[in-house]
């Protein structure tokens, strides 16, 4: 059983993603070439946002992000604990300070009623993320940043691009979205691969020249920028899957029903959406008190799983000195001692499905 199913997808659309391929191969134009222009014209549609710019990484989009925002050392800026390193990385590598506000017991999103008193005059972003597939309280993250000074918000949308949060697209929910295309995501091109949307239109063109070691036009270079372009070959790569996303986010939103019908009396806790929101299921994570014995069993079932995040960011050795310490956030602390991913992918069998269930029904024994 596959955990992740590439090879499956893949075999769906191999003619016409070899197709794309060939397509590049024979133009040559390697590097911004003209299927970019094409896949961020149809994300921005997709996502409902007036710019796309494509971009070399998840994790660098949110670095590209800051730096058009001008944060950096002496900033702080408000995340979660409860997600990849990447996030908050970016943050401390740019100069400025990750503050970390805990998730909520549910959505294991940011926790809005913690959020307001975590700002401080330091305070240039807030940066929520979309864990497992669903945004976080985007409404309400807004309304607080709003107040607050027009703070910027930052949506890192890696794991919820896809996804809607009160009928709008994740990505689409702030003043920045950032998505990740690594293989694994929901959306995945077949090797690194990012994508910032704003409707800000300088915010935009900074971001833009950013991508391009800060080039405004050739020889000229008025700002600092990284090497943070979307290669042509995974731009084409994206249009092909781009065209089954949806099809496939339907696939993986009936696996997760089947997962919550086939376990729902057992004694594990169950993934929940949020009430205006969808979720793309980029993961299907439950909550065991038993993980590890759970997990044994499925694998000696020859099912994978996967425990996302077991040390969160803030008990991290690079992190030490920010001073937070155990105990700290415990919805984190509870969620990453207990989670555990279950397989997920738009190609999972009812059989397979079943399989996964039987043994969590039995309580990993």
């Amino acid at each position: 059983m596959e955990f992740i199913d590439l090879k499956s997808q893949q075999a769906r659309i191999k003619a016409k993603i070899d197709q794309r391929i060939q397509d590049v191969l024979s133009h040559g134009r390697y590097v911004m070439g003209p299927e970019l222009d094409e896949l961020e014209e149809r994300l921005k549609n997709y996502v409902g946002a007036r710019h796309c710019i494509g971009a070399s990484s998840g994790t660098d989009t949110l670095l590209i992000a800051m730096m058009a925002l001008g944060i950096g050392p002496g900033d702080e800026v408000i995340t979660v604990p409860f997600t990849w390193i990447s996030t908050a990385e970016m943050i401390a590598l740019i100069g400025a300070t990750p503050v970390f506000v805990d998730i909520d017991e549910t959505t294991w999103n940011m926790d809005v009623s913690k959020l307001e008193s975590a700002i401080t005059e330091k305070t240039k972003a807030i940066m929520p993320v979309g864990i497992f597939g669903q945004t976080a309280d985007m409404i309400g993250i807004n309304e607080i940043a709003s107040r607050n000074g027009n703070l910027p918000v930052i949506e890192d949308a890696a794991q919820s691009f896809g996804a809607t949060h009160h009928g709008k697209k994740s990505g689409g929910l702030s003043t920045i979205g950032s998505t990740s295309f690594f293989p694994s995501k929901p959306l995945g091109c077949y090797g690194d691969g990012g994508g910032l949307f704003t409707n800000d239109d300088e915010l935009a063109e900074r971001m833009r020249h950013i991508r391009v070691h800060g080039q405004t036009e050739r020889h000229h270079h008025p700002i600092l920028g990284i090497n943070g372009r979307l290669d042509t070959l995974q731009a084409a790569i994206l249009l092909e899957k781009l065209e089954i996303f949806d099809d496939e986010i339907l696939r993986r939103q009936e696996v997760a029903q089947a997962y919550g019908d086939g376990i729902r009396n057992s004694s594990v806790t169950l993934p929940m959406v949020g009430p205006s929101n969808t979720s793309v299921f980029a993961q299907y994570t439950i909550l065991s008190s038993n993980r590890d014995v759970l997990a044994a069993s499925l694998k000696k079932a020859g099912i994978p799983s996967v425990s996302y995040y077991a040390v969160p960011l803030h008990l991290q050795p690079v992190f030490a000195d920010l001073g937070y310490k155990k105990g700290q956030f415990p919805i984190t602390e509870d969620v990453a001692s207990r989670g555990l991913s279950l397989p997920m992918n738009p190609y999972l069998s009812e059989e397979e499905v079943a399989a996964v269930c039987d043994v969590i029904v039995a309580g990993g024994a």
